[in-house]
């Protein structure tokens, strides 16, 4: 089978055509050009590039979040798109689960963490001990310090990734007892090949959506949804008073 993949769910756009034996080709950029400039572009470029038939495509793996709103929304769109146009089912790869495989095969914990803001991170706890990812802590926002409570609960090394590692690596570092590695930069963010390898299994499982079905996994509301839920809360106590 052949699978396109996107990842746009942080300031990395990726997009991959991948099957079950390689990885075909990927463009990953990590700048500050907005995601509406780039994943349309870079998706037919990749398909020209590889001269690659639409309709050898099976499946759409997209990274489905947490992450960015806006990023989510552009992936989310550009996926449902592309799988309507060319009538084919989405994977919605859960986003920390597909950075856990930066690291197959190691003993360690693997623990991403993307910088959520307000002190939080978006992140998981995966054993990689084989190819694939097992959920030790599903994917999840909490802040540093309940993650830290967490990853000393387990008593484990670990591998630290993902962006929320330039703001709170020395702060995991000091809180954390186990042994604490962070990821060198080649491996310390999201892919798209990433999204597609858990795609392909999730397709041969059958654990695939239609492009109606589809839609974006933020795990908390958006800092605009935030601020109308404490202005209505606000206004509901001075009605009240």
């Amino acid at each position: 089978m052949k699978i396109l993949a996107i990842e746009s769910s942080s300031n990395v756009a990726s997009v991959a055509i991948m099957d079950e034996e390689k990885v075909i080709a990927e463009y990953t950029t990590d700048f500050k050009l907005t995601h509406s400039q780039t994943l349309l572009p870079m998706t037919e470029e990749i398909i020209r590039r590889t001269g690659t038939d639409k309709k050898s495509i099976d499946c759409i793996a997209i990274s489905k979040g947490p992450g960015s709103f806006t990023g989510l929304r552009i992936g989310s769109a550009t996926a449902k798109g592309l799988a309507l146009a060319w009538d084919i089912p989405i994977a919605a790869v859960p986003t920390v689960e597909a950075m856990a495989m930066n690291f197959s095969f190691t003993q360690c914990y693997v623990v991403p963490i993307m910088d959520a803001r307000r002190d939080q991170v978006y992140t998981g706890i995966y054993d990689m001990k084989g190819l694939y990812p097992v959920e030790i802590m599903k994917q999840s926002a909490m802040s540093v310090n309940e993650l830290i409570e967490k990853i000393n609960s387990y008593g484990k090394d670990i591998i630290l990734l993902g962006d929320g590692t330039d703001r709170f690596a020395d702060i995991i570092k000091e809180g954390v007892l186990a042994n604490v590695i962070l990821a060198p930069s080649h491996k310390n963010r999201q892919k798209a090949s990433l999204v597609g390898a858990l795609g392909i299994k999730m397709f041969k499982e059958g654990d695939i959506e239609s492009s109606d079905e589809h839609k974006p996994e933020y795990l908390r509301l958006s800092q605009a949804e935030r601020e109308l839920k404490e202005k209505q809360s606000n206004d509901n106590i001075q009605t009240n008073d």
